[in-house]
């Protein structure tokens, strides 16, 4: 069980009848409350919470229409994210209490604070490296359009400025990160055929793609619902279509690709995790056609030449700076 979980369940008494648990965890906390509904913005938990069960939590940026009388929001990482998930929650609870839980770590403390937006907070239990607040809702805010909160930049390249929108939330919020910069100008003579920006993001590189073989079929895929919404939203904005994947790893994506290309994702909530990264580098070859080809941005200090020439094939560097490095690799055929 989830620490956070478990510090839950120790106010047990609080949460009967209908709660919406937003971000929870996959774990067994469903099955201790039976007549909570979940909430979840990430497609792998999503799927383990679907399969334990069905029809008890729903994927998505905007809270379930089914009704419920209290909520409770496992802090996710990000300030920006949190104050909509409240301001979202919040608008369906006045009069009635919102919870927030999460780590002492990860900002509990200072995110208890955005409750003061609603109401006067109140700690409940503190256990297990984590803390419960609650907060009586008596300013019930309007409720917030996740678009309205998009930051949006413009993008110099030189076939002509590329519309950037990025929702809260979503990796590098409001600008473009380095490693991203760097693969996008490493993108020339991809091989003809379905082309797949494996952790999306905001859309940049698949966008970039999409303008630069419009020919080529473009798949994108994300873990995060805000990721694939921050996607969605930039295509639009640039005129170009794809098809947008939910997956919690390359094991979502179909086979027979032309070219994978990634700033593959390592972090998950507070904690580094490299899980997506090396499994999409030991299983590429399975998703990759015969010539297919592996390009993507690392860290410089991640070893990853070695599981990439052990799992596909040679690895040549084509460029590095700022810490970072530009991979390839092609499926022999």
């Amino acid at each position: 069980m989830d620490p956070r979980s478990e510090v839950l369940l120790r106010q047990a008494e609080l949460f009967t009848g209908q709660v919406l648990l937003a971000g929870l965890p996959a774990d067994d906390l469903l099955a201790a409350l039976p007549d909570a509904i979940g909430w979840s913005w990430h497609a792998g938990e999503q799927a383990t919470l679907q399969a334990r069960f069905p029809e008890r939590s729903r994927f998505g940026t905007t809270p379930p229409e089914t009704p419920f009388e209290t909520a409770v929001l496992f802090l996710p990482k990000s300030r920006e994210l949190t104050d909509y998930l409240l301001q979202a929650l919040a608008a369906r609870l006045a009069g009635k209490s919102l919870y927030l839980v999460g780590e002492k770590r990860a900002g509990v403390e200072r995110a208890a604070k955005q409750l003061a937006t609603y109401g006067t907070p109140r700690k409940l239990d503190s256990a297990r490296h984590c803390q419960l607040w609650q907060v009586q809702v008596e300013q019930a805010p309007a409720v917030p359009v996740l678009e309205d909160l998009a930051q949006r930049y413009e993008l110099p390249l030189a076939d002509g400025p590329l519309q950037v929108v990025t929702l809260p939330g979503v990796f590098s919020h409001g600008r473009l990160d380095a490693g991203s910069a760097l693969l996008l100008e490493h993108l020339d003579d991809l091989p003809a055929g379905p082309l797949l920006d494996f952790g999306c993001g905001a859309g940049v590189l698949g966008a970039v793609l999409k303008r630069r073989y419009p020919a080529s079929p473009l798949l994108m895929l994300d873990v995060d619902a805000f990721a694939l919404a921050s996607s969605r939203l930039t295509l639009a904005a640039n005129g170009l279509d794809a098809e947008l994947i939910a997956g919690d790893g390359i094991h979502a994506a179909p086979t027979g690709l032309a070219a994978i290309v990634s700033n593959p994702p390592f972090h998950q909530g507070v904690h580094t995790d490299y899980q997506a990264s090396e499994t999409l580098l030991r299983d590429a070859a399975r998703f990759l056609r015969p010539g297919g080809e592996l390009r993507l941005v690392a860290n410089s200090f991640l070893k990853y030449p070695p599981l990439i020439e052990q799992h596909l094939g040679p690895c040549a560097t084509l460029a590095e700076r700022q810490g970072f490095r530009i991979y390839r690799a092609r499926r022999s055929s």
